[in-house]
């Protein structure tokens, strides 16, 4: 069972990650430009992460799934940490100019942040565990 805290925080994410997960399509060019030169089949690459973020985001809004969803969100965020690498080391190729290096390095700061964010969300309270015994 989950505290009112977490569930808050649960829907926030499947909003975040649905959202952006949908940006995926409509806007995949600028996805395309972060990634890096040696990943093949950008676009491919970009569909995939964004039908992922989808699914996982939705996923958080399923009980049974809920626990998997984050696990796959979390391998997500790992999966594309090279590609906020590529953009905080080569921002104008990357399309993003326009950012201060604060923000594009502090962007790799926010994934561990993302990464708790999931698992915390979706991780039984111990409180509400042995509320049910």
């Amino acid at each position: 069972m989950l505290t009112k805290t977490q569930k808050v925080f649960l829907a926030i994410a499947a909003i975040f990650y649905t959202f952006a997960g949908i940006l995926h399509f409509l806007r995949a060019a600028m996805y395309m430009r972060i990634m890096p030169p040696y990943v093949p089949w950008h676009l491919a690459m970009v569909y995939i992460s964004g039908a992922a973020e989808i699914l996982g985001g939705l996923g958080l809004l399923i009980p049974p799934l809920r626990r998997t969803a984050a696990l796959g969100l979390v391998a997500l965020l790992i999966a594309v940490f090279p590609a906020n690498i590529y953009m905080a080391t080569n921002p104008m190729e990357a399309g993003a100019g326009a950012l201060s290096p604060i923000a594009l390095w502090g962007r790799l700061l926010l994934q561990p942040l993302l990464i708790w964010w999931v698992l915390w969300s979706t991780k039984p309270s111990l409180t509400a565990t042995r509320a049910r015994m």
